[in-house]
């Protein structure tokens, strides 16, 4: 835990100093300042729950919110889908109902309509778990800003939760595609704490060592890879640039 809480602090400090540096202002990094995804307006025909048969909406019938995390929990994403959106058009308030549907609709790649749940429910109350669906779909979305920020405001509230690790890698992948390789490498080192035994997340975090020039933490990682998964070809590319370069 405390490796965890001393990489967590460590990024949030390259966060403040690269947003300070690079003077981002209109890109607006600050969670206070960020700017949610306009809700959509659907028409009868193009509503998500347009298709959903009449008896899940029956008033005092649909299902609290901590059952239908469960049903996320579980893998049961369309089925938690359809009871959440029952449960939000007759309980607006309930959060965790629109956690649910926004986690399950980014598991079934559904990420627009992640964005815009996750978005309403954000508006009521500022929950880092819907900033955490909502940077996850930000991030497959391509709003790379948005999906920083609101990554950062999850593991900030939550650095054990239960998407903290995978908070981690979304960050890493973040800063490869801006090319803050330091930044990258504390996001992917931090990810492996919560998940040691991913190869693929070994893999990135040598690749991001890689470009950042650490090319002996850089073959450690994939060397780390290759010992969970012999035959991963990123790993085996990697180890032998590194090896091709050091000779």
């Amino acid at each position: 835990m405390r490796i965890r809480r001393y990489y967590l602090v460590t990024l949030i400090l390259f966060c403040a100093i690269t947003a300070d540096a690079q003077n981002t202002g209109n890109k607006q990094l600050r969670i206070a300042n960020v700017q949610l995804p306009a809700q959509q307006i659907y028409t009868p025909a193009q509503s998500p729950d347009s298709t959903i048969p009449s008896y899940y909406f029956t008033a005092g019938t649909t299902m609290p919110g901590l059952e239908l995390l469960k049903l996320t929990a579980a893998g049961k994403h369309e089925e938690a889908r359809i009871r959440a959106l029952a449960r939000i058009k007759e309980f607006k308030e309930d959060i965790d109902a629109y956690v649910s549907l926004a986690w399950s609709l980014v598991a079934m790649g559904r990420y627009q309509e992640a964005e815009l749940y996750a978005s309403q429910g954000y508006a009521i109350r500022k929950d880092p778990r819907l900033a955490q669906a909502l940077g996850e779909a930000s991030y497959y979305l391509g709003k790379n800003d948005i999906a920083l920020t609101m990554l950062q405001e999850y593991i900030a509230s939550y650095p054990e939760g239960p998407r903290a690790g995978l908070s981690f890698y979304l960050m890493g992948e973040l800063y490869l595609r801006k090319a803050l390789y330091m930044h990258a490498d504390i996001a992917f080192t931090t990810a492996v704490q919560y998940s040691p035994g991913n190869p693929e997340w070994w893999t990135r975090a040598g690749w991001a060592r890689e470009n950042a020039n650490k090319l002996f933490q850089a073959l450690r990682a994939y060397e780390k890879a290759l010992s969970i998964n012999p035959r991963l070809a990123d790993a085996l590319g990697g180890k032998k640039r590194i090896t091709d370069r050091m000779r």
